[in-house]
Order: structure tokens, then C-alpha cells, then sequence
């Protein structure tokens, strides 16, 4: 198969840091264009890291018809414009979590892609990686028996006030920036969509984004979930499931190195193990299977975006609940 073409909108550093690297790997894509609004650090960038092909504004990119498909790691607030754009440009988008800054917009951007004909997929690089395979494996073969409960904790400490994670009007803040791992690890452990949640947070006081944010996920029958998520405590994150005939732990959930052995420590009644999956880069398994989909034209994307339209309708009830203070009801769509 001939590699396709990926322009990537904006010099990202979670782009350089994590993404670049593993990509010189993939057998299905070209790392071909990167656009910034100025054109001498994409430029710089391009030189950096291998780009043909530099622009001085995003729309330069979207117009380049040798683009094939479009990585969009731009602030949240501007994920629906720039998928709709792409779209226009007849361009499957990749799209940094989350999607976008509430459900409402979530299901316009499904809707926008569809009558345009092209795939949209949130990027939740966890999803792929074997580590979590084998954790959805575990509990869908009910060697837990019924999971009854969830907890996770993700944190890491960030005061830059020019950091987009603490731009309230860009979409800054601990629930939709790393909330949003927290709320979709409990709906797969769970295997279902909570009905009510209830939720606190703490804002800083400078940057009026959520710093401090803990909540619990109602999933009936006294299933309940739990998680708590800071951008301004000590780097932390473990993931937990509790089930009526065994517990599973993830050891690095998230940022998992790609060089490393995944690790999930079981306990049931027979006895504790703990199961390592291969090395694996989650980054390059999630572009690889996203190019797939687009170079053979399925119809969904490999993580559908129906799931991603559920986990923001989770993160609005959340913000909703700490407004009032109150338990607040999950939309169902």
C-alpha cells in the first residue's frame, strides 16, 4: 500500500515529543506537511522533523490536494472549526481528545463529516495499546465477574500560564484535558454509560481553569465509579477495577512508554499474577489504524465517534454537577 500523505495543523509539542519519533516507523503513513500561522517556525519545524512541505496558515494545508489526511492537535477550542474545514477539504481528520469543548459540538462534527464523506476520530491512543486490549479482554471473559467498581488518578504539575492546559478560553483544565482518560477507562471497564454523575473542583485563581477536579460516575445497581485529576499536583496514574471475583490494576495507563512491557496485576481467588503485554508505541498502532481505515474507506473510524460524543457527554454532566453542586443526570445520545 502506498503510504498516505498527513498534514498535521501547528508546530504541537506533544506532536514532537511523543508522535514524530514512532512515525519514522510506519509502513502506511508520510509525515508529508506541517502548518503554522508563522511560516518560519513551520519551516523550522518541517526541517526538525522530516516535513516536505511547510505552510504559513492552516488553510494553505487543508487546500494542498496531495494531503491525504489531517492530524489536528490544535487547542480544543478550535477542534469544530478545523474539522469542519478539513472536511470541506475532502480530508479525513485525527483529532486531539477532547473532540471538542461539549456534546453539542461533538455531534456537529459527526454530522459535518458524514455529509461530507470523510472519517473523524477522536484520539485516544490508550485504546491501542496491547496493555488495554488485554485489560478489556480479562473483563469481557468475566474472570472478574461483575466490575463493580472503578477508580483512577492522573495528574501531573503544570503552572505555565502561556500553556494551553491553562487557557480557560482555549479549553484549559484538569476534566477535559486529562478527565476525559478518567471517564472513558470507567465506561470500558464498565462496560456500559453512567446514568448520573457528581462532581467538585477547585480553580485556580489566576488561570480560572479547573486544577482540582474528583467525581463519582452512578452506573446503577451500585456500580460506581471514582476518579480524581490535577494538573498541578505531583505526576501520578493508575488505574483500578474492582469486580465481585477479582480486582485488575494497569500499572501505566496512559503514558505508556513504547519500549517498555505494558503490566496488569490480576487478583482472584485462585491467586495474584501479574501479566505483561509486548512493548508496543500507542501512537503509531492509533495513526496505523486510522490511515487503514481511511486508505480502505471504512465506514467508521477504528475508535467510532459515537463513543467520543458519549465521553463528552459525560464531561458536560461533570462541569454541570460542580456548578450545582448537585448530582447531575448523563445525557444519553
Amino acid at each position: 500500500m502506498k503510504k498516505l500523505r498527513m498534514g498535521v495543523l501547528g508546530c504541537s509539542k506533544h506532536y514532537s515529543l511523543r508522535v514524530a519519533i514512532p512515525l519514522i516507523s510506519s509502513q502506511l503513513i508520510e509525515p508529508y506537511g506541517i502548518a503554522s500561522r508563522n511560516i518560519e517556525k513551520a519551516k523550522t519545524y518541517a526541517q526538525k522533523w522530516g516535513f516536505q512541505k511547510s505552510y504559513g496558515s492552516y488553510e494553505e494545508l487543508l487546500a494542498d490536494p496531495n494531503i491525504d489526511f489531517v492530524y489536528c492537535p490544535l487547542p480544543n477550542n478550535l477542534h469544530l472549526e478545523y474539522i469542519k474545514k478539513s472536511a470541506d477539504a475532502g480530508k479525513s481528520i485525527i483529532c486531539e481528545k477532547p473532540l471538542t469543548m461539549n456534546v453539542k459540538e461533538a455531534i456537529e462534527a459527526d454530522e459535518y463529516c458524514r455529509k461530507k464523506g470523510v472519517l473523524l476520530m477522536e484520539a485516544f491512543m490508550y485504546r491501542f495499546h496491547p496493555q488495554w486490549n488485554r485489560a478489556d479482554e480479562i473483563v469481557r471473559s468475566g474472570e472478574l465477574g461483575s466490575v463493580m467498581s472503578t477508580d483512577c488518578h492522573f495528574s501531573y504539575n503544570n503552572l505555565d500560564e502561556n500553556n494551553i492546559r491553562n487557557v480557560l478560553e482555549y479549553g484549559g483544565g484538569g476534566i477535559l484535558d486529562i478527565g476525559c482518560y478518567a471517564v472513558s477507562t470507567a465506561r470500558l471497564l464498565m462496560q456500559a454509560e453512567p446514568q448520573q454523575v457528581i462532581a467538585t473542583l477547585v480553580r485556580d485563581p489566576k488561570f480560572k481553569t479547573d486544577c482540582f477536579a474528583s467525581a463519582l460516575l452512578d452506573f446503577g445497581d451500585g456500580r460506581i465509579s471514582s476518579f480524581s485529576v490535577s494538573t498541578q499536583l505531583f505526576p501520578f496514574q493508575c488505574v483500578r477495577a474492582v469486580g465481585t471475583a477479582g480486582t485488575l490494576k494497569v500499572e501505566v495507563p496512559f503514558n505508556m512508554p513504547g519500549d517498555i512491557p505494558g503490566r496488569i496485576h490480576i487478583k482472584t481467588g485462585i491467586g495474584a499474577r501479574t501479566i505483561e503485554t509486548k512493548p508496543a508505541d500507542q501512537y503509531l498502532l492509533q495513526f496505523d489504524a486510522f490511515a487503514l481505515a481511511v486508505a480502505e474507506k471504512h465506514p467508521e473510524a477504528p475508535t467510532p465517534i459515537a463513543d467520543a460524543i458519549k465521553n463528552m457527554a459525560v464531561l458536560d454532566a461533570l462541569f454541570a454537577s460542580a456548578k450545582s453542586g448537585t448530582w447531575s443526570r448523563v445525557d444519553k445520545h
